[in-house]
């Protein structure tokens, strides 16, 4: 039975419910490994002024010459039409794409005169976007992830409010922990060559890069290989006796201050400033380093593409380094499924005593 016909006589779903079919194929596809592939028309750049139904007409077109497995609906409504197609059947990627393209421009161009045929834009985006497990393809995050950004004014509300409590907070804690700032770049500077704040590119919410910031906790000469093959064992399940310590125990590469510095977790400190200017918040998922991702399993994917990473989370106020990866990710998980501002509040009251305690800090 053909679920778009069941919804909606023109074959056509609703924004919410399209993307909410878009999240359903998605979790399929983490659990069964199926690929499946999304395929948007943009009508962004034409004037729709004078265009009427037209793009109603297409819609409905593309509906009905799609298989009763594939689903048709607007990923953004009036904006962009999209097709989720299922079931692709081993069928090359190659041959899908070209296949799917020459259908669809022939709809354009039997609905649409020739320069608004070359002004609709017409993108291909697979899940998982890589072959093999995982990939590190992020550029789709947005996309394919689109229902989190369409989800109920409950959690919009909620949105707004935690970032008004970000800003709050973090410009507030840096201005009375500027002394403290002062003090640790001294210390910093005095102890070893090198620049006070720790730079690193990692990913936040869709994926997208930001630059990250620590104060300096290691030798300014130092080999990131320690670490990513460390990491990636890890997150393959290939700890070496690691006993899913998620840091490595007594690194060659951190100066005295440093250990001081990450078991107080006072090198934490600058990503107040990354609050601050929006890239991250107080609470959440922490952000991967792209090598780190390119290991993730599609299920781990979701702890950075559905929400904005953080200083703070269960993760930290429930055990830190002492947690397994997949642990890490399943309460990471849990806090995106049920996050709410009385839930950030208690994490943000524990983590004090978390860092106070030391446990799985290193």
């Amino acid at each position: 039975m053909n679920i778009l016909k069941d919804t909606d006589p023109a074959g056509i779903l609703d924004e919410v419910l399209f993307n909410r079919m878009l999240s359903v194929e998605r979790k399929r596809s983490e659990r069964t490994g199926a690929h499946f592939l999304l395929v948007l028309i943009d009508f962004g750049r034409l004037a729709r002024a004078h265009l009427g139904g037209t793009i109603e007409k297409i819609g409905v077109a593309l509906a009905a010459s799609t298989r009763d497995t594939d689903i048709t609906g607007w990923h953004r409504d009036q904006v962009a039409l999209g097709v989720i197609f299922t079931a692709l059947n081993g069928t090359s990627r190659h041959e899908t794409r070209a296949a799917i393209s020459a259908k669809i421009q022939r709809l354009l161009s039997e609905n649409l005169a020739a320069p608004e045929v070359q002004d609709s834009e017409i993108t291909f985006h697979f899940f998982p976007e890589k072959e093999g497990d995982g990939g590190n393809q992020v550029e789709s995050g947005r996309i394919l992830y689109a229902d989190r950004e369409s989800d109920q004014l409950s959690r919009k509300f909620f949105s707004v409010v935690k970032r008004l409590i970000d800003v709050s907070l973090s410009a507030i804690a840096l201005a009375l922990l500027s002394p403290l700032f002062v003090i640790i770049a001294i210390a910093i500077k005095t102890t070893s060559t090198g620049p006070v704040f720790y730079r690193q590119r990692r990913l936040g919410k869709h994926g997208t890069e930001f630059t990250f910031l620590k104060f300096r906790s290691m030798y300014a000469a130092n080999d990131s290989k320690i670490h990513q093959e460390f990491t990636q064992n890890l997150i393959r399940g290939n700890s070496n006796g690691a006993n899913g310590v998620y840091k490595i125990q007594k690194d060659p590469r951190i100066t005295p201050l440093g250990r001081f510095l990450r078991s107080s977790s006072l090198d934490e400190l600058p990503q107040l400033i990354n609050v601050l200017e929006g890239s991250m918040s107080l609470v959440g998922p922490r952000p991967p380093i792209p090598y780190e991702f390119e290991c993730y399993q599609l299920w781990h994917r979701r702890r950075i593409l559905e929400a904005k990473p953080g200083i703070t989370g269960l993760w930290q106020v429930n055990g830190r380094s002492r947690t397994s990866f997949d642990e890490m990710v399943r309460m990471d998980l849990q806090y995106i499924r049920e996050q709410s501002l009385w839930i950030d509040i208690k994490i943000l009251i524990k983590t004090p005593l978390a860092v106070i305690s030391g446990h799985g800090a290193y």
